[in-house]
């Protein structure tokens, strides 16, 4: 089995696939300053949790955005299930030319996300990943990964709004009753999910009339089944889309496709 980690600036998502079926899948906090024992306890106890045997996990693969985890996830991989992880970086083998002016400057997770929606669809795309930034990656129809664009992400706003405007509370990131809203809370929740609706509307459009092909916009994160609920745009949601394309890239760097 595959145990496969997308490490975010919020959370981290876990996965453990029999081969390319994804048997559970767990989200956390990340937290740089977790060791690698807190990491491997954690797995260790939640794989049999869902019915799955620890060493029955023979391979590791990580994408991260934050450098400082690499150290405790190698550890980790390395005591508690004997193996090397493969980190998804420069020098790893995608099947995806990546057409940035500096392909390093990409994260992990686009090129993973990138790769996992061409694979699924073969055809042009617009991937939005809802995490601490929201992000809309341009996929051409050779499967080429062509460029993007990075907006701050939903619960950074909503933070700040908290952090900022000393008389506005923290509110849930739900849809409010109406457009026009009637309370603080409604007025906020409007902002934030018909404002980021919109703002995801706006940028998908302009870069589908920038492309000179047609493009299939689709949504992947936590908070994407609520924002693709009001948008125009978005027209498939995949949760755990990062997940699938860390499988894939595993399998493309040890001749398992």
């Amino acid at each position: 089995m595959l145990l496969a980690i997308d490490v975010g600036n919020t959370n981290t998502v876990v996965g453990v696939f029999d081969g390319p079926r994804l048997v559970d899948h767990w989200r956390l906090a990340t937290d740089a300053r977790r060791t690698a024992d807190e990491y491997g306890l954690w797995v260790r106890q939640a794989l049999p949790y869902a019915g799955i045997d620890p060493t029955g996990v023979r391979a590791l693969v990580v994408s991260s955005v934050v450098p400082p985890m690499q150290f405790s996830l190698e550890k980790m991989a390395s005591r508690y299930f004997g193996v090397r992880p493969l980190f998804v970086g420069p020098g790893v083998k995608t099947g995806m030319p990546i057409l940035y002016d500096n392909p390093r400057e990409v994260g992990a997770d686009r090129i993973v996300n990138a790769v996992a929606a061409f694979e699924k669809h073969h055809q042009g795309l617009v991937v939005v990943d809802f995490g601490t930034a929201t992000t809309f990656d341009a996929v051409t129809p050779k499967g080429e990964y062509l460029g993007g664009c990075i907006a701050p992400g939903i619960a950074i706003s909503m933070e700040a709004l908290f952090q900022n405007a000393a008389r506005l509370p923290r509110v849930e990131f739900a849809r409010p009753p109406a457009v026009v809203g009637r309370n603080t809370v409604h007025s906020m929740q409007s902002g934030l999910v018909f404002g980021y609706a919109g703002l995801v509307d706006g940028i998908c459009e302009r870069m589908a009339r920038e492309l000179a092909f047609p493009v299939k916009v689709l949504a992947t994160g936590g908070l994407a089944p609520l924002l693709a609920t009001e948008s125009r745009s978005i027209s498939e949601v995949d949760e755990l889309l990062t997940l699938e394309g860390l499988r894939i890239i595993h399998g493309r760097n040890h001749g398992l496709e």
